[in-house]
């Protein structure tokens, strides 16, 4: 079984539909990039698996390790070893970046009464930073407080790498960073998804191709009206680079007036999922 598994997922907010049946697997050592164009659903689909409460679930499950995430509180998710990057990462003035990063970590690794001993964080701090290249100088700083799209990406790169999760999903990670920031980004992220034991999984929610270069994906799905309609290899980052997603709306449309129930059809070694 894959560690998350995601089946037939709906979702709404207030009378809107969002999501319209999402079924997705992901397991440890894998890379999965989810893209499509703006409202198709790729955020709605990060918050809900981090549990955020504004969005509503109003049919399918998402097992995580064989149990109901949907069950799981927010922080029960995290201490679990799922982790999301945001594409907007909140600042929190008056908390330095390396009082936060300590009281994450500490539970993380199930500090209950205490947490972490400085000396062995700050070990641990440094070891990170080295190997990401972030510049010592931010964790004094407060969370986020004027900080740089990229300084803000980067400081959750490191977030990430000393939580260790086992998944990680990455909300338009690349969202406003020039073309140095992503790499150096993708970087951070193939070094955990590498080094992790048993492999970190990573699913990365994106617009945009160029941070594909750099994270070789295993797998490209593509959200279109909350379904994903397309499942394929590298190559579909590509294929859509060049065509845009009006090709995928014109490709959708042409499959759902043939299509007459639920179900999916396999064309080109694709699949397209179609579900009224």
């Amino acid at each position: 079984m894959a560690d998350l598994a995601i089946r037939d997922l709906h979702v709404q907010v207030e009378e809107k539909v969002i999501l319209k049946g999402i079924n997705l697997e992901l397991s440890r050592g894998e890379i999965h990039a989810v893209m499509g164009p703006n409202g198709s659903g790729k955020s709605t689909l990060a918050n809900v698996l981090m549990g955020n409460p504004f969005y509503q679930i109003t049919r399918g499950d998402v097992l995580y390790k064989g149990e109901d995430l949907l069950a799981m509180s927010p922080d029960e998710r995290a201490r679990k070893g799922l982790f999301i990057a945001f594409q907007y990462p909140v600042s929190i003035p008056g908390v330095t970046m390396a009082s936060f990063l300590r009281t994450a970590v500490s539970a993380r690794r199930g500090y209950e009464q205490e947490l972490m001993p400085v000396a062995e964080f700050q070990k641990l701090l440094r070891e990170k930073m080295e190997a990401l290249r972030v510049d010592p100088a931010i964790v004094g700083r407060y969370v986020n407080e004027g900080f740089s799209g990229g300084e803000k990406k980067r400081a959750e790169i490191l977030q990430m790498a000393l939580l260790e999760p086992e998944i990680a999903i990455m909300d338009e990670t690349d969202s406003g960073l020039d073309i140095d920031s992503v790499k150096i980004v993708a970087d951070g992220i193939m070094q955990m998804h590498r080094n992790a034991s048993g492999g970190m999984g990573v699913l990365v929610i994106t617009h945009y191709s160029r941070i594909l270069q750099f994270l070789r994906p295993h797998h490209v799905h593509i959200i279109y009206d909350g379904r994903i309609v397309v499942s394929g290899g590298p190559e579909l980052a590509q294929e859509l680079e060049e065509r845009g997603y009006e090709g995928i709306r014109q490709q959708f449309e042409v499959i759902a007036a043939e299509v007459q129930e639920s179900g999916a059809i396999r064309r080109a070694g694709k699949v397209f999922w179609v579900t009224h």
